[in-house]
C-alpha cells in the first residue's frame, strides 16, 4: 500500500489523523448527534469513552499505514474539528472514501473540497484504479457530494449496506466511483 500524507490542506480546511484525546470535540461536534449519523454504517456515540477508543484505533492505523486512515478536518485557524474524511484500502487496485461533516457545517462544501483531493491523489497512484464511495438513496445530498469530488454515479446497489440509526435491514445505496 501506497502511505498518502499524514496531513494535507485544502483552501479553507486542514487534515491530519485523529487522537484519542480529540474524542470530546468530535463527540460535541458530529459523534453523538443522531441526525449525522442517521445514514452511516454506524450510529451516534452515546458515551465519549467508546469514541475516544474508536479515534485510538485510527491512531494504531496510521502508525501501521494500513486499513482505514482517517483525516479530521479544521477550517483554518480553529481547533474544533467540523468533520472526517477517511479511505479503505480494499485491495485489487480499489480504495473506498467516506466522510462525515457535523451538522452545523453542512451545505458548505466542505465534505467535496476535503474528499477531491484524497480522490486525486488515490488515482494518481500507479496501485489503485478505482476509488469510490457510497450513500443512502435516501441522502441525495452525499450523493452529490461525490459527484462534485470527481465521482461518476454508477447505480443502486439494493439492501447493500446497514444503517444502524435506521434500522437492522440493509438499505440501498447510491454508489460512485472515479478509475483512471
Amino acid at each position: 500500500m501506497v502511505r498518502p500524507p499524514e496531513t494535507f490542506a485544502t483552501a479553507r480546511l486542514f487534515a491530519r489523523p485523529p487522537r484519542r484525546d480529540d474524542a470530546p470535540a468530535v463527540f460535541a461536534a458530529w459523534a453523538a448527534d443522531p441526525a449525522v449519523t442517521r445514514y452511516l454504517s454506524w450510529g451516534a456515540y452515546t458515551q465519549v469513552e467508546a469514541l475516544a477508543d474508536f479515534l485510538g484505533s485510527g491512531a494504531e492505523a496510521w502508525a501501521r499505514g494500513t486499513g482505514h486512515l482517517a483525516w479530521l478536518l479544521f477550517p483554518h485557524g480553529e481547533e474544533t474539528p467540523v468533520g472526517s474524511v477517511g479511505l479503505t484500502f480494499e485491495g485489487a487496485g480499489r480504495v473506498m472514501a467516506g466522510y462525515v461533516i457535523a451538522r452545523p457545517h453542512w451545505g458548505r462544501g466542505f465534505a467535496t473540497e476535503a474528499l477531491r483531493p484524497l480522490v486525486d491523489w488515490t488515482l494518481a497512484q500507479p496501485e489503485y484504479y478505482r476509488c469510490w464511495a457510497y450513500c443512502d438513496t435516501e441522502n441525495p445530498a452525499s450523493a452529490r457530494v461525490m459527484e462534485k469530488a470527481g465521482m461518476v454515479r454508477e447505480g443502486v446497489l439494493r439492501r447493500w449496506a446497514v444503517s444502524p440509526t435506521l434500522g437492522p435491514e440493509p438499505r440501498d445505496c447510491i454508489v460512485c466511483a472515479k478509475v483512471r
